[in-house]
C-alpha cells in the first residue's frame, strides 16, 4: 500500500466547561434526539396524523429511555454477555462505550408501544413517526464512531483507506462513514420524501417498513467492509453479528410494506 489517509487527531471531548465534560458520542445522542424531536413536531402538524405536538414531547422522554437502556442492554447481551456476566457492575459504565443499535431499536419499540397504549394512537403510527426521524440519530452516531476512531473497517487498498490508531498499521475502510451515508443520509432522504406526502390511514406502517428494510439492507451491506467485533468474529456462514441481527429487520420491513400495499389496494368487487 503506497498511500493511505492518516486518521485525524480528534479530541474525544467535544465540550468542556469546568467539571462538565461532553464527549462526541454523548453529543451525537443529544443532537440526534433534539433534531428528531423538532422534526417530529413539524410532521405531526400535517393532516393525517393523530399524534399531537404535545404528545411528541412526551414521546421524546420515553424514546430517550428506550435508546439508552435498550442500546446498553443490547450490547451487553448481543456482544459481550460473558464479560458482563463476570463484571455486572460495569453494565452501568456507559461512559466507557458499548451501545447496540439493535438493542436500542428494541428499547424504542417498547417505548412506542407504551406511548401508544397511553394515548390510544395506533402503535404503527407511532413507529412511523419515529422511523421518519431515526436516521438523524444514526447519522450523528456514526460520525461520532468515526471521530472516536472505533468500529473501523476491514483492511483494504482503496484510495480512501485510513489508518486508525487503535487498529494497527493496516489501512482500512472508513466503514463508519459508509454507515453514516447509507443508514443516515440516504435513508433520511427517502423517508422524508415519503413522510411529507399527504398521509392516509391505509398506509400506516409503510414508513416503519421502509426504515426496517432500508436499515437492515444498508447495515448488512456495510458489514461486508466493517471489521467484525474481535470478541465475536465471524459466525454461521461467515456472517457477522450485525448481519444476523439485521435479518429479522429485513423480514419485518417486507411484511409491513406488504401489509401497507395490500391495504392501499381497492377492494375486490
Amino acid at each position: 500500500m503506497l498511500f493511505a489517509i492518516p486518521f485525524p487527531a480528534f479530541d474525544p471531548v467535544a465540550i468542556e466547561l469546568g467539571p462538565l465534560v461532553i464527549r462526541w458520542y454523548a453529543l451525537a445522542y443529544i443532537v440526534g434526539l433534539l433534531l428528531g424531536w423538532r422534526l417530529a413536531r413539524r410532521l405531526v402538524a400535517r393532516p393525517g396524523w393523530n399524534i399531537t405536538a404535545e404528545g411528541v414531547d412526551d414521546l421524546l422522554f420515553y424514546v430517550t429511555l428506550g435508546v439508552i437502556l435498550g442500546g446498553r442492554l443490547g450490547y451487553v447481551l448481543f456482544y459481550q454477555p460473558d464479560y458482563y456476566a463476570a463484571n455486572p457492575l460495569q453494565i452501568l459504565y456507559v461512559w466507557r462505550g458499548g451501545m447496540s443499535f439493535h438493542g436500542g431499536l428494541i428499547g424504542v419499540l417498547v417505548a412506542a408501544i407504551h406511548f401508544a397504549r397511553r394515548t390510544g394512537v395506533h402503535p404503527l403510527e407511532v413507529s412511523d413517526l419515529l422511523a421518519a426521524v431515526a436516521p438523524l440519530g444514526l447519522f450523528f452516531g456514526r460520525i461520532a464512531n468515526f471521530i472516536n476512531g472505533e468500529l473501523w473497517g476491514r483492511p483494504t487498498d482503496v484510495p480512501w483507506a485510513m489508518v486508525f490508531p487503535m487498529a494497527g498499521s493496516e489501512p482500512r475502510h472508513p466503514s463508519q462513514l459508509y454507515e453514516a451515508l447509507l443508514e443516515g443520509l440516504v435513508l433520511f432522504v427517502v423517508l422524508q420524501a415519503m413522510a411529507w406526502r399527504p398521509r392516509r390511514p391505509e398506509q400506516t406502517g409503510m414508513l416503519s417498513g421502509v426504515f426496517l428494510l432500508g436499515y437492515g439492507l444498508a447495515r448488512s451491506f456495510v458489514e461486508l467492509y466493517r471489521e467484525p467485533d474481535a470478541q465475536i468474529g465471524y459466525l454461521w456462514g461467515g456472517l457477522t453479528m450485525g448481519q444476523i441481527l439485521s435479518i429479522p429487520l429485513v423480514l419485518a420491513g417486507l411484511y409491513l410494506l406488504f401489509r401497507a400495499y395490500r391495504n392501499l389496494q381497492p377492494a375486490a368487487r
